[in-house]
């Protein structure tokens, strides 16, 4: 029976992750050069388009179609067929089956523009758009199915509530490949200063509010899992955003906005796969932890000389691998059936490990391919000239600002 309570909570939800796009558009918009602010927002606004032709057609049936050997989703969905007002006992029981595919279609678009953030200020827009593609069919749509649809890392039981592996370390980790086979930026270090931190607090600000959305929703449907989830998004975010603030003010004798800001992104990426498992109490450790490891990771990759440009992997990589590995430590069996180590259930914090092993080295593997095999056929890096221009004049032929 469908649950009008249930359905409209979900379809907010939806909304609210709808909205986290265009919000990360704000905040990475705000963190690179003035002249550059259109190109890195365009690469997030696209996504909405070319994302959702993908899930309409095949990708929906991909991830979510019936189990084929534990590594991909049948046609039975393609074209949305079967995908209507009544529910799937599988994916929301007191929801429309339509209902499920629009709160899920809103997570395949975020994830690969969150890796945009990496390879910011240097990459041709034609050779995105392949990217884009190749990605959500390589990558994002097989580990959905392999951690949601039913695929075998669902079957060897590892968890993740709203997307630690699926969304974070996933895009964390292709972004480090993309780094990596891009190269560094030709920029001067004003150069890579960002340009607008109003921008940067809007967008977080958006990314927050829809966060309880992208959290809660995993419980598909208005109950007390859900409440959990919305609390603990919350508590997390908080407590990173203080504890990064405290360690950067110590560090660099100032209170930095941005860092109190990334905190809180960290926060949030970090509390996303255990937000529906853990206990209010856990998600305050969990805030702590996420603050310190992803502030440290962040210093690391500049000792390492990455030119991750907004730090995709210091943030959202690490702390969705962080989060994922954290479930199996502080998950209860009373918040949601699953237990962890503090609960003596070791096999489950074993099998996190391994889940967010294989997810990460396989996003990471294939999205260096990818980038390989689409710069034979396009240039993934825009040239020296375009590049000093700002990819904003120089491809998309506008400016964000007139004075």
């Amino acid at each position: 029976m469908i649950n009008s309570g249930d359905t409209a909570f979900i379809i907010i939800c939806a909304a609210l992750v709808c909205l986290m796009t265009p919000g990360l558009a704000f905040f990475y918009g705000g963190l690179v050069s003035r002249k550059n602010v259109l190109t890195i927002m365009m690469q997030s606004f696209i996504s909405m388009g070319v994302v959702t032709i993908i899930w309409v057609l095949v990708g929906f049936s991909l991830t979510f179609g019936p189990d084929i050997g534990g590594i991909i989703g049948g046609l039975k969905y393609a074209l949305l067929q079967g995908v209507g007002m009544a529910p799937n006992e599988t994916y929301g029981s007191t929801i429309p089956f339509l209902t499920f595919f629009s709160y899920q279609q809103m997570f395949a678009i975020i994830t690969p523009a969150l890796i945009t953030g990496a390879f910011a200020d240097r990459v041709n827009f034609k050779s995105y758009l392949i990217f884009l593609v190749a990605w959500s069919f390589l990558i994002y749509i097989p580990l959905a199915h392999w951690v949601w649809g039913g695929g075998f890392l669902q079957q060897l039981g590892v968890v993740d509530f709203a997307g630690g592996i699926v969304v974070h370390a996933s895009a964390g980790l292709a972004a480090l490949a993309s780094v990596l086979f891009v190269g560094k930026r030709n920029l001067t270090e004003d150069q890579k200063e960002p340009h607008n931190i109003t921008y940067v607090a809007l967008g977080t600000g958006l990314l927050w509010f829809g966060w309880f959305g992208f959290n809660a929703g995993g419980a598909l449907g208005a109950n007390a899992v859900a409440s959990v989830a919305f609390i603990n998004t919350d508590i997390a975010a908080s407590v990173a955003m203080i504890t990064w603030l405290a360690i950067s003010w110590k560090r660099d004798k100032k209170p930095s906005f941005v860092g109190a800001l990334t905190g809180a992104v960290a926060g949030l990426a970090t509390i996303t796969p255990a937000a529906g498992f853990v206990e209010p109490w856990a998600a305050v450790i969990i805030g702590l932890v996420s603050g310190i490891v992803c502030y440290y990771a962040v210093l690391l990759r500049i000792k390492l000389d990455w030119d991750d440009a907004l730090d995709v992997w210091g943030v959202h990589g690490v702390g969705g691998m962080l989060g994922s590995i954290l479930v199996g430590v502080f998950a209860v069996e009373s918040v949601n059936g699953t237990s962890g180590l503090i609960a003596g259930n070791v096999h489950q914090f074993l099998v996190q490990l391994a889940g967010v092993l294989i997810a990460s080295v396989y996003a990471f593997i294939v999205t260096y391919l990818i980038l390989k095999v689409t710069n034979h056929f396009v240039p993934v890096r825009v040239t020296p000239d375009e590049e000093k221009e700002g990819l904003d004049v120089s491809i998309h032929k506008e400016v964000a600002y007139h004075i």
